[in-house]
């Protein structure tokens, strides 16, 4: 045995030539979203009264009638093939976490066999891809598994371009006969109507100009990338999107030099790349920059409205694997691909805006404005309290288990941080304010005293899971892989239904004659005090910061099984069906679907480990222990002492200890797999938990200790030095 496969990887890596970093022509805003049908494009093909009202229908969420719908198809067809498109889609987002489409082309026949391009109104609203192996937890049966595709006009279509060939892709919502959510979009959907509503009203008390509220996000993808001949020959990259075993380099991140390092050459050539597919596809990427990890790398966008910044990280997923494809690289969006090193988050930057200008989280310069910035600010603070278990469960996942349950930014406890300013007001608030109109009059001179902390961007704390960070919340415990519609889901729904309960506090204490400011201040006076145990602005990392978020009365699930049980606690179950985000079926649909992947992805990762330890670790060290033995008997047979043979017996010694814990680990692995499939989803996943993973790290640990034992020679799989360090 040799480790060929490794050193062949090693040479590709090193002979691998670059490939040119192409020129772009003009300016990024002359060809930005050229691949979008978006406002520009339904101008150029639509009759201008009919396109002012195709937008007033979508802005207030009107049903559009068949003919508009086929005028709009027609005009798409179109555009798309004037583009070169060929075919269409339904694009949208199943409950695998990934995007799904399903092919058709313009071409048919018409009514005399005269071969025709069509696209009409029926064929862009509405779709039956069927879909039947998509994960539903039980909403479909086998025998009665249609499933049906319906348009989102509020997400713009687009042209998606591979290997040359052009498809017009059409955002979609995925759903049962029945019309329940077999995806992430429409959940969003309806959680961005409920917190509109809630906001609305509240905003009314301020300003009755405003009738129009939206939730804006601003996502931020982590990543790592490394040669495609290195991800080859590590079956457990190809198989599970990390290593599962992997000794770690005497150099990771402890110098800190990668981070905002200059950026390699080739990762250069394919974020440039990158860059510009997503630009033509309406994605307003802008920053990129190196991450605290090797071979760690970041971008992010410009804000947008929340569901069309989803389709847009999803859509950008997708394009990140393909183009590091085209550069002989691969990505990986695992939370936590190795050992050792930073793992990647997906942080999620959330806040609100009216139609009038005004996004709701920044304080501004106006003392009056401040006190409709404290009652959203403090709402959301009061939500986050209320609902912290359902926000945690919303980004819990075997992958990300790897970040929040493991020591890592940020740990599993849902705490919020505010800065030093913001927390001095609200104990001012707190502690010293009368609850009256001198009171009001007090609390508006110290509102007028608020920096502008869009621009100051306050102060930070990376190690907090949700962070104010000047005008918007940024949930930090999002991972990577997840699907932003999750977190972005639960965060509308709380919202909204604070903002319900604000707006019946503050009427109820005005029936009583206060003055409607005081009775403002009363209701988030009262905010203030009841949401403080949630509120941390020290090191979220220690194990005092454990002690005490334990004493506030703060939940710490550091694994999925446990933090998913908040989907079906009563008073989650209320909202979903109260806010008719989901009926109470289809929270416990998502819940089978979410526990049942988490089981999937240990089963797969314990069977390849397996696989890995008996074919390529027990292997080398087999041959090498062999060698040493022979060495020693050689030395014996000539008559040495021995001290002439006493280290190589005791690293035949320790290598047989290895190989042995090993073997034994991975037989257990597989009987502990058997009695955990017996049981049912819930039970299955907490015994793969509990006693599958701890024997996996039990193989990982003797097989990381034994190589660097073995001849360097010998060792077949990559190494984490050259998964880290070669470009």
């Amino acid at each position: 045995m040799s480790n060929d496969i490794r050193l062949d990887a090693i040479k590709s890596v090193q002979n691998r030539q670059n490939i040119p970093l192409e020129k772009v022509e003009g300016k990024i805003s002359e060809f930005f979203a050229c691949n979008v049908f978006g406002d520009q494009a339904m101008k150029t093909h639509m009759a201008p009264k009919v396109y002012k009202k195709i937008q007033q229908n979508i802005a207030k969420g009107k049903t559009l009638d068949r003919d508009l719908a086929d005028y709009i198809a027609e005009a798409m067809r179109n555009w798309a093939m004037e583009k070169g498109a060929t075919h269409y889609a339904h694009w949208f987002q199943p409950l695998t976490g990934h995007t799904a489409e399903k092919h058709d082309s313009f071409f048919t026949l018409d009514s005399s066999g005269a071969a025709i391009e069509k696209f009409n109104g029926d064929a862009l609203v509405q779709q039956e891809p069927d879909g039947s192996s998509f994960p539903g937890g039980g909403l479909r049966s086998t025998f009665e598994a249609r499933g049906y595709t319906a348009w989102d006009p509020t997400s713009p279509a687009f042209i998606f371009e591979v290997s040359g060939e052009k498809t017009l892709c059409v955002p979609t919502i995925f759903v049962t006969y029945g019309g329940q959510a077999l995806d992430y979009k429409l959940p969003l959907l309806k959680s961005q109507s409920y917190l509109e509503e809630a906001a609305i009203e509240v905003c009314n008390l301020f300003d009755e100009q405003v009738n129009k509220v939206h939730a804006t996000l601003g996502w931020e993808q982590e990543y790592f990338l490394l040669d495609e001949a290195l991800y080859n020959a590590r079956p457990d990259l190809i198989m599970c999107d990390r290593t599962l075993l992997g000794k770690y380099a005497p150099k990771g991140q402890q110098l800190d030099d990668h981070y905002f390092g200059s950026i390699p050459e080739r990762v250069y050539a394919y974020m440039r790349d990158l860059e510009n597919e997503s630009h033509k596809l309406g994605i307003p990427v802008r920053t990129r920059h190196n991450e605290v990890a090797p071979c760690q790398y970041e971008l992010a966008p410009i804000f947008e409205e929340v569901n069309v910044a989803v389709d847009h990280n999803q859509l950008l997923m997708d394009l990140m694997d393909r183009i590091a494809r085209r550069h002989k690289l691969r990505v990986l969006l695992h939370e936590k691909p190795y050992a050792g090193v930073n793992g990647s988050g997906k942080h999620n930057n959330w806040s609100m805006a009216t139609d009038t200008g005004v996004n709701l989280l920044s304080p501004g310069k106006d003392p009056a404005k401040n006190l409709q910035f404290l009652t959203f600010f403090v709402s959301t603070i009061k939500a986050v309290h209320q609902y912290a278990d359902l926000l945690r469960a919303s980004v819990t996942s075997a992958s990300n288990d790897h970040r929040l349950g493991a020591n890592e930014a940020p740990p599993a406890i849902i705490s919020i941080f505010i800065g030093e300013t913001l927390t001095r007001v609200l104990n001012e608030i707190e502690e010293g304010t009368p609850l009256n109109s001198t009171g009001v009059k007090e609390v508006m001179k110290l509102l007028g005293k608020i920096p502008n902390l869009e621009q100051d961007n306050t102060d930070r704390n990376r190690t907090s899971p949700f962070a104010f960070t000047g005008n918007k919340f940024e949930i930090r415990m999002a991972g990577s892989t997840v699907n932003c519609a999750a977190p972005m889901t639960v965060l509308n729904m709380i919202v909204g239904k604070q903002l319900r309960s604000f707006l019946q506090d503050v009427r109820i204490i005005e029936l009583d004659g206060v003055s409607k400011d005081q009775a403002i201040l009363t209701v988030i006076k009262r905010y203030i005090t009841e949401s403080k145990a949630i509120r941390f602005e020290g090191d979220n990392y220690s194990e005092a910061w454990k002690e005490e978020a334990a004493r506030r009365g703060l939940n710490n699930f550091v694994d999925t099984p446990s933090a998913l049980d908040a989907y079906l606690g009563e008073k989650a179950c209320e909202l979903f069906v109260e806010s008719r985000v989901l009926s109470e079926r289809e929270i416990h649909a998502h819940y089978e679907v979410r526990i049942e992947n988490y089981t999937l992805k240990l089963q797969i990762e314990s069977r390849t480990l397996a696989e890995m330890a008996m074919n390529q670790v027990l292997p080398a060290a087999v041959q090498y222990q062999n060698t040493l033995a022979e060495n020693v008997l050689n030395l014996k047979n000539l008559g040495l002492g021995e001290d002439a043979y006493a280290a190589q017996l005791d690293l035949v010694q320790r290598i047989a200890k290895h190989i042995n814990a090993i073997k034994d680990a991975c037989y257990k692995m597989k009987k502990e797999r058997d009695l955990a499939n017996e049981l049912d989803s819930r039970e299955c996943a907490i015994a793969y938990c509990q006693n599958v993973k701890p024997l996996m790290e039990v193989v990982r640990e003797h097989a990381d200790e034994l190589e660097p034992m073995i001849d360097d020679r010998l060792w077949a799989l990559p190494k984490y030095r050259e998964l880290l360090f070669l470009r």
